[in-house]
């Protein structure tokens, strides 16, 4: 939805009993003024959130930040692992089946529990 220039969306009145309409004094059928600005507008912050995510900078810094993930998700199941009990104990496990052996490990747990 878009909104007339001297209205923000954080000075909307959300919590409030009155609609949307009456707040910003619109009347029935009738389009806010500026509308067709607020669209040139918000074309214009993606054109340039477009061109700031092209730039080399910005996809080094998102795949550096990625990579960090990826090793902290895959240390997370490293640690996860080292607690599941299997045969060997260092058989390798692909990432789904250490989910699917932690569920079920973790329910005789409470099996065990309820005893």
């Amino acid at each position: 939805m878009m909104l007339s220039g001297d209205h923000q969306e954080s000075d909307l009145p959300w919590g409030h009993t009155d609609t949307l309409l009456d707040s910003l004094g619109a009347q029935c059928g009738s389009m806010p003024v500026g509308t067709q600005d607020g669209e040139a507008k918000a074309r214009s912050r993606e054109e340039k959130r477009r061109k700031r995510r092209a730039t080399a900078k910005y996809r080094s810094a998102h795949a550096t930040r990625e990579r960090v993930r990826v090793v902290a998700f895959n240390l997370a199941f490293a640690e996860l692992r080292k607690l599941l009990p299997t045969l060997p104990p260092d058989k390798k496990l692909s990432k789904i089946e250490i989910l699917r052996l932690a569920i079920c490990y973790i329910s005789y747990l409470d099996h065990v529990l309820d005893v």
